[in-house]
């Protein structure tokens, strides 16, 4: 009832509330509107404004749902009102605010009636206060309204009291049904009997409501955990409970004679979750003294400490696949809950890459490859982590390795004091620090020994048991697996990386073109290694190419797969291919590699076979640069004055694909530029994006005043973490010009009669050049090679001599047809003069041209001769 008297009075306060702040709106808004309307301020300025206005007034309030529409003059006088005898008085009430220019609403207490009431200025076109107009709504209308709506009210209230009273019927029928009916005196002697048993049984009850609050504790339970009363009410964190029984009476979950300690007595603990009726989950625990049980919960926690140290060591060892780490990590996990000293020694097979020979091991030297001790620096062990120790033959180690069982000394036995007295120090070290307790284990997996792993107490009284060994056998056991996988994967890691170091270049090729300087960084050990390469290839004419490439995949195949490639870069190169026509050769091989490696199961591997590649030709003479490249990142070209920019190249598709052709495009390189050709190791992360580590790249390559060498160690210290996800190349080329003065053109006719003039030219620019020695030779090579373009070509024909680290002769000529060597029969009268040239030069060849082909032959500079400049 008080409910529902208060919800009418609130709602009677509220419609109150509502209605007299709807009037206070409708009269602002139609005051406002009737303020605004035109031609009022000149109707206030007539003669009688009280005739103009009128009818206007009763009009408003008519249409507008207000009870009064009056225009007052700026001192308050009504120039209208409905009342005709109220116009011309002044109106009760501070009309300051409105004749100031600032619209208001108020309600009214006074005469002629209470009301709820909006006062506005009228202004005219300067903005000045000629008039105000006056609205509003009585009170009593808003009463009745108020008045309409508490029938509602009343029958709400109604409805509420009859479901409050249903509810309270509800409860009480609920009530007599969970008591089973019965009444108070009923009720008093089941509580006095409960009473009786709960408190006079030998087992601890203790009950616990939904917010781990004590509801109920009997005098057992009082006694063995030690509760002072009064404790009834108290939240389960201030009883002063061990944390373990706490935390267990605090979980709720069920469980059956858990053995736990309560201060120096061991109780059985019984927990279960109780909940009435779907009512909130209470917790019903007893407890029984267990302190007999002593002993047997010792051995207990004994073991399930050895089983978290297990479960402990399958996680922390064997994380990375270094051997030396995962054997730090044995050591480590095994100090101080085993033993105080732990070192792990292994054989040179396992640590030098060979494989190691299955079953005992006889004569073996141990390297020590970790320790731990309880002290820190471990200055209790005779040899250091890297050195080698030799156990004789009487030494529990040897004896392991021979056997291949492990050894418990649980004390200085015959046994370990032989093999301590027979090193001096070993034997002071066992001496200073109490050395009295041993375990050595073999370290074995599949079958294969690796070592022995020695476990050692002094600081601890108790020596080794058998249950101790049974333990560092399991350690071991699970480390020996890590081990070997470590073993097996830096065995396959060194093969790889040995494999793709010997098909990398060593160092930049002698050549006059280019000064080039390169990095290569492998990816992360534990990632395998990739198929980046690169390389710097001389060719005819004193020109250079400069390759770069990246092999899908990793490990040998991918290091494999990259020397076929980079074999295959080379032959093409000596062909002298354009680099759009190179791509196309070396995308034809790279699909019949995935053919056969798809049609033959011993060469199938995971995944497609692909690459991606850039290949440039830079000619020193005149300083132009055809590039291609196929799926890989485009190079950057530092200008000389140490602009860089990204040059704007066509991608192609990566290597593999097929079928769509590639685009070569020629650019002039100013002399002293630098060319920048990169895998996307380089400048590509999880960590950061391409083009940032483009914009890193290019700022480095602006730095001023670097050499090659030291520009390279920056941008790979800069752009490359501590452990990349993925290879890396770099290759910078710092392009050159050669000499005019090394380069001699004469443009030939096609008449044989000119080869002679030809050869004295040729002749008296050797002389020119100090390079008499060679003029033989040279005048014999450029008569037969210009005499086969004048008979056999097509004009053009042009003689070109380089001197640059070799002598190079080249003859163009329009035809596209390439001679062949052969060797000509007694009786021919031709045949013999590129067998003559290539007799007398260190090599020849023939590349094609747009317009035709160049044949070529280099010679050997005498030994006196002047070099290049």
């Amino acid at each position: 009832m008080l409910l529902a008297a208060a919800a009418i009075a609130t709602l009677v306060l509220r419609t109150t509330y509502d209605a007299r702040n709807d009037a206070r709106h409708r009269s602002l808004a139609v005051a406002e509107g009737f303020a605004h309307s035109p031609g009022l301020a000149p109707a206030l300025r007539s003669p009688d404004p009280t005739a103009v206005l009128e009818p206007l007034t009763v009009a408003a309030q008519q249409g507008s749902g207000v009870d009064f529409v009056d225009v007052l003059s700026t001192s308050g006088i009504r120039l209208t009102d409905p009342v005709p005898r109220l116009i011309g008085q002044r109106v009760q009430g501070d009309v300051g605010r409105a004749a100031a220019g600032q619209p208001l609403t108020e309600v009214f207490k006074g005469k002629p009636w209470d009301a709820v009431r909006a006062l506005v200025p009228i202004t005219d076109a300067h903005g000045v206060v000629v008039g105000i107009v006056s609205t509003g709504v009585q009170t009593v209308d808003l009463g009745a309204r108020v008045d309409r709506q508490l029938p509602l009210l009343f029958g709400a209230a109604a409805v509420v009291l009859a479901i409050a009273t249903g509810g309270a019927a509800v409860v009480s029928r609920r009530v007599r049904s969970q008591t089973h009916g019965l009444g108070p005196v009923e009720m008093t002697r089941m509580y006095e009997h409960h009473d009786a048993v709960l408190h006079a049984v030998r087992e601890g009850v203790l009950i616990l409501d939904a917010d781990q609050r004590l509801v109920l504790a009997n005098d057992e339970a009082r006694q063995l955990l030690g509760l002072r009363p009064p404790v009834e009410g108290l939240p389960l964190r201030d009883l002063g409970l061990a944390p373990e029984m706490a935390a267990l009476l605090a979980s709720g979950r069920a469980v059956t004679d858990e053995v736990h300690p309560a201060g120096d007595r061991l109780l059985a603990v019984n927990l279960r979750p109780t909940a009435v009726d779907d009512g909130p989950a209470w917790s019903v625990a007893t407890l029984r003294d267990t302190t007999e049980l002593r002993a047997l919960a010792g051995r207990a926690a004994e073991a399930q400490d050895r089983l978290k140290l297990l479960n402990e060591a399958g996680t922390r060892i064997g994380t990375t696949l270094d051997v030396g780490r995962t054997a730090q990590e044995l050591a480590e996990v095994a100090v101080p809950r085993l033993a105080d000293f732990v070192s792990v020694d292994l054989l040179e097979t396992a640590l030098s890459g060979d494989e190691p020979l299955p079953g005992p091991i006889t004569g073996a030297v141990l390297r020590r490859v970790a320790h731990h001790s309880l002290l820190e620096g471990t200055p209790e062990s005779v040899v250091g982590v890297g050195e080698v120790d030799r156990y004789t033959e009487h030494s529990p180690h040897a004896r392991c390795l021979a056997t291949g069982r492990s050894e418990l000394h649980p004390v200085l036995d015959r046994a370990i004091g032989a093999w301590v007295a027979e090193d001096p120090v070993r034997s002071a070290r066992s001496r200073s620090y109490g050395f009295h307790s041993w375990i050595q284990v073999p370290v074995i997996a599949r079958g294969i020994t690796l070592g022995v792993a020695d476990f050692v107490r002094y600081r601890r009284p108790e020596p080794f048991e058998t249950d101790d060994l049974a333990l560092a056998e399991e350690l071991v056991a699970r480390a020996a697996v890590s081990l070997e996988n470590a073993r097996r994967f830096n065995r396959e890691r060194t093969a790889a990386l040995t494999l793709q170091h010997s098909l990398l270049p060593r160092r930049p090729p002698a050549q006059s073109a280019v000064e080039a300087a390169f990095r290569y960084l492998p990816a992360d050990p534990r990632l395998g290694v990739g198929g980046d390469w690169f390389d710097v290839i001389p060719l005819s004419g004193a020109r250079v190419a400069l390759v770069v490439g990246d092999v899908v995949g990793r490990g040998i195949h991918a290091s494999a797969t990259m020397g076929r490639l980079r074999s295959a870069v080379r032959t093409l190169a000596d062909v002298d291919l354009a680099p759009d026509e190179l791509l196309t050769q070396l995308d034809d091989l790279v699909i019949r590699l995935a053919a056969e490696s798809e049609t033959d199961a011993d060469l199938a591997v995971t995944g497609d076979i692909g690459a991606t590649c850039l290949y440039a030709i830079y000619d020193p003479v005149s300083g132009r640069c055809t590039l291609a490249r196929a799926g890989h990142p485009a190079p950057v070209l530092t200008h000389p004055d140490g602009t860089p920019a990204v040059l704007d190249l066509p991608t192609g598709p990566p290597l593999g694909l097929g079928g769509v052709p590639f685009e070569a495009v020629e650019t002039v390189l100013p002399e002293g530029s630098l060319l920048a050709l990169y895998t996307d190791g380089l400048v590509g992360s999880r960590q950061r994006a391409i083009d940032t580590g483009l914009d890193e790249l290019r700022r480095v390559l602006a730095i001023p005043e670097l050499s090659l060498d030291a520009r390279c160690d920056r941008v790979v210290e800069t752009l490359l973490p501590e452990r990349p996800a993925d290879d890396a190349a770099l290759l910078l080329a710092r392009v050159r010009r050669l000499d005019g003065g090394r380069v001699a053109t004469w443009e030939v006719p096609v008449d044989p009669a000119a080869v002679a003039g030809i050869r004295a030219d040729a002749g008296r620019r050797l002389a020119a050049w100090g390079l008499d020695e060679a003029a033989f030779v040279t005048e014999l090579v450029v008569s037969e090679l210009v005499t086969n373009a004048v008979r056999y070509g097509g004009a053009p024909i042009r003689l070109r001599l380089i001197h640059d680290r070799t002598l190079i002769c080249e003859v163009t000529d329009g035809s596209s047809t390439a001679p062949h060597l052969r060797r000509a029969r007694v009786l021919d009268e031709g045949g013999r003069g590129l067998l003559l040239v290539a007799q007398l030069t260190q090599r020849w060849g023939v590349r094609q041209t747009a317009n035709g082909k160049i044949i070529w032959c280099e010679q050997a500079l005498p030994v006196n001769a002047p070099g290049p400049d």
